[in-house]
This record gives C-alpha cells, structure tokens and sequence, in this order.
C-alpha cells in the first residue's frame, strides 16, 4: 500500500493577476526541470494543502499547485463581507489555468483532480485537450441535476440521517423543499448571524460525509468560520448555476479525451460523489483505466484511494 512522498516546501510561488480583479496563488515544488503536474483542488471553495504536493515524485515532477478564485491564498477572499461573485464560473477557471501554464511555460501537464477538482480538470481538457499530458481524476463529479440532488437536497440524509439534521437547522421549514435555492439566500445575507451558521453549516455536512470513518480533523478545519463562509459560498454559486454547464456535458464530451492516457479512482463507498458518476466517465472515456477502491469514500488520503493515485502518478513520471 502507497503512502505520501516526504514533505517538501515550494521553491517558488506568487499571486497571478489574471483580471476581473481577481489574483489566483500558486506555487512550485519539487524538480524544477521536472514533469509538469498541475493538482486542481476539491470544492469548489475549497484550498491546496502541502499533502496535495506528495501525491508526486518530487524528484521527477515539476509540482504545480494553485488556489482557484475567491479560496485559499487567492484575492479576494469569498469570505469578505463586499465579495462580487460575477466572474467566478467553470469557465473562468478554466482561462486562470491557461493564463497559469503560459506564465509558468509550461508546453504541457498532466493535471490531476479529485472531486470538484475532476470537475474542472474534465472541463480542461476536454477545452485544452493538447495541452493535457495526462489525466488523474478522483471521486468524480460533473454536477449533474441527479449528483446535486442526492448529496444537497436529501438523497444522502438516508445514510446520514444525524448529519442531515445539522444541514437541515439553518434552513426554515417552508424553505426545506429547495436546499441548494435556500442556502442561496441565507449564505448571501448580508447579516453575519445569518450567513455565519448557514456557512457552517453547510461545510459540516460535506466534512461530515466524505470520509468512510469518522474524521473530526477533517471536520474541525470545514467548521473554521472564515474557511466555511468562503467554501460554502463559492460551492453554493457553483450549484445554483449547475456548474455553469449544459445537463451531462461533462460525460457527453468525454470522448475528445480518448488520446489522453488517464486514471480514474473511485472509492466504493464514496457517499459525496457516488460511485455511478465515475462509472459513467468510465463507460463513456473507456480508454482510461478505472480503479474501485472496495474499501474506501471520498477522501484522498484514504488507504486505499491514496495508493491508487500515487501508482498512477508514478506510472505517468516517465
């Protein structure tokens, strides 16, 4: 069973203006002369961690790390009281990627993401497709109508009835028959005892699900106030626009990804993005080896799940 790469630091990093008032942080680590690698965080709303850099051999990759808008390091924060959320869609993820590659020349990378991060990794390449080396993608997401509605509007309260509760208690009752719209509304309040608990909330019932065991680590850093408010803002914007995508684009498309080698790993048990949606990646991209982790959910550094990335990140390390 594989485990994380040592610890390493960033021998370099910066804030990338890349318009609409909006400077994204990145960082490099690893081998400078190395194989491009670009790690596309959860969420989205979520933020790069320094484990996310020993998912690669830092002796033979160039090791590419970026806080998406509105998160992390990134500029503006979604958690200040005045943020304009206008110019945050897939899309203009997708342009801060290529705006990144070309300010780091870069020719190519392989770009590796997990959860939302396969969301926007799929939306990449199936946009930049000769400039994907290769693919990594974890615990598939492509925010389809039946994805959002079994995590954010009830399905998964049958496997986690106590969490549900804590999901469900912001929300008054005669708004409880659209979640997502709800949340919308709570989470844009201009009042911090409304949009305060609703963040919380929210981000606790994500921490709360995507683990097979119970992680209070992992839900002690969603519950930080400042991480929650700009998680759950951001991930709230994204689902009420559907991701900015046509119904099932992301699977629809998925055949102009059949030059690129790839890897799908799933975890068998993954409550947050159910095992049916890399499924369907996988029937419809079938040239991309399809890994079921038995024993695992949703959470990268789960045994099993870790493992299966470090093997395919070795195997793409040339």
């Amino acid at each position: 069973m594989r485990s994380f790469y040592p610890e390493i630091e960033p021998y370099d990093s910066g804030l990338l203006d890349v318009g609409d008032g909006q400077s994204i942080y990145w960082e490099t680590s690893g081998n400078p002369d190395g194989k491009p690698a670009v790690f596309l965080h959860g969420g989205p709303g979520g933020e790069t961690q320094p484990n996310h850099r020993r998912l690669f051999d830092p002796a033979k990759y160039r090791i590419v790390l970026l806080d998406q808008r509105g998160s992390g390091r990134s500029l503006p924060h979604a958690s200040d009281a005045d943020i304009d959320l206008s110019a945050h869609t897939t899309w203009h993820l997708v342009d801060d990627l290529e705006l990144l590659r070309q300010y780091l020349r870069i020719e190519r990378w392989l770009v590796f993401g997990g959860s939302w991060g396969s969301t926007l990794a799929l939306a990449y390449a199936e946009t930049h497709q000769s400039r994907v080396s290769e693919l990594v993608l974890r615990g598939i997401f492509t925010l389809r109508k039946s994805e959002l509605d079994w995590f954010y509007e009830g399905g998964a309260q049958a496997v986690f009835p106590d969490a549900w509760e804590g999901f469900l208690a912001p929300v008054p009752i005669g708004e409880r028959n659209t979640l997502i719209q709800a949340y919308h509304r709570l989470l844009n309040d201009p009042d911090p005892a409304v949009h305060g608990p609703a963040a919380v909330a929210w981000s606790i019932w994500e921490a709360s699900t995507i683990t097979l065991l119970p992680r209070p680590d992992v839900v002690s850093v969603f519950a930080d106030p400042r991480y929650a408010l700009a998680f759950a803002r951001i991930e709230n914007h994204y689902f009420v626009n559907r991701g900015f995508f046509d119904e099932g684009q992301l699977i629809r498309d998925a055949s102009t990804l059949a030059d690129i080698p790839g890897v799908i790993v799933q975890g068998r048990y993954d409550i947050c993005t159910p095992a049916v949606t890399a499924w369907d990646l996988h029937r419809a991209w079938p040239q991309a080896e399809f890994v079921m982790v038995p024993d695992a959910g949703h959470a990268f550094d789960e045994p099993g799940i870790l493992s299966a990335l470090i093997d395919a990140t070795d195997r793409f390390a040339g």
